[in-house]
């Protein structure tokens, strides 16, 4: 089920979600979203108390990291990670800066490549601000200029953002304006075609990067 990513000119006339998937995006994706958030928070738990003991040495400072988001509907929400970065006391780069790799401390690069950084936003699913499978939420400050400057950016939103989705799995990470765009392509195709049957295609695949430690 691989998707080709489209030409972002054509963002803007995604069809809407088939009828037949609506029950669905409305009742058991979030139904499904809290009960195996429910079953990943003891893993979130042991993972934590090991980054408390083993920070100290490869990764010192706060084990979380907290960022704003673009969540549903453009309002913002704090993200949570398990830190992989050195502090700074503010974001400096630039909606098109590429990633600051001479942050990122040698435990955080295997958070990252492992994806275990994004294991605590499934206490974001539980809020109900994000969901398992979605758009991927941007940094807010960078994702209000997106919303000025790339066609279809704003519809991404009209559902709420995952901790993975199919511009994570067929895209991989991107760091510039193009590449952004053909994430918000990729984005609209599955806000068109959300489906139990595409989510749980786009879990397998999330699992398989997380097995092979293929993030970024």
């Amino acid at each position: 089920m691989k998707y080709k990513v489209f030409d972002s000119h054509l963002a803007e006339h995604v069809p809407s979600p088939r009828r037949r998937d609506r029950a669905y995006r409305r009742w058991i994706k979030p139904v499904l979203d809290v009960a195996v958030s429910l079953l990943l928070l003891p893993v979130v738990a042991v993972v934590a108390v090991l980054l408390v003991l083993v920070n100290p040495v490869f990764n010192r400072g706060p084990v979380f990291f907290i960022q704003p988001r673009m969540g549903r509907a453009c309002r913002a929400f704090g993200a949570i990670k398990f830190r992989t970065m050195r502090p700074v006391a503010r974001v400096t780069r630039r909606a098109d800066d590429p990633l600051e790799q001479e942050r990122i401390t040698p435990l955080g690069r295997f958070l990252r490549r492992s994806r275990i950084d994004e294991l605590p936003q499934v206490v974001n699913v539980l809020r109900g601000e994000m969901s398992l499978i979605g758009p991927r939420p941007d940094y807010f400050h960078h994702a209000r200029r997106y919303v000025r400057s790339i066609p279809g950016y704003r519809r991404r939103h009209d559902v709420r953002p995952g901790i993975s989705g199919l511009a994570q799995t067929d895209l991989g990470y991107v760091d510039c304006i193009e590449g952004t765009r053909q994430k918000v392509a990729l984005d609209l195709r599955y806000v068109a075609e959300m489906s139990l049957r595409l989510d749980l295609y786009l879990f397998w695949r999330t699992l398989v990067t997380v097995v092979c430690r293929r993030g970024c």
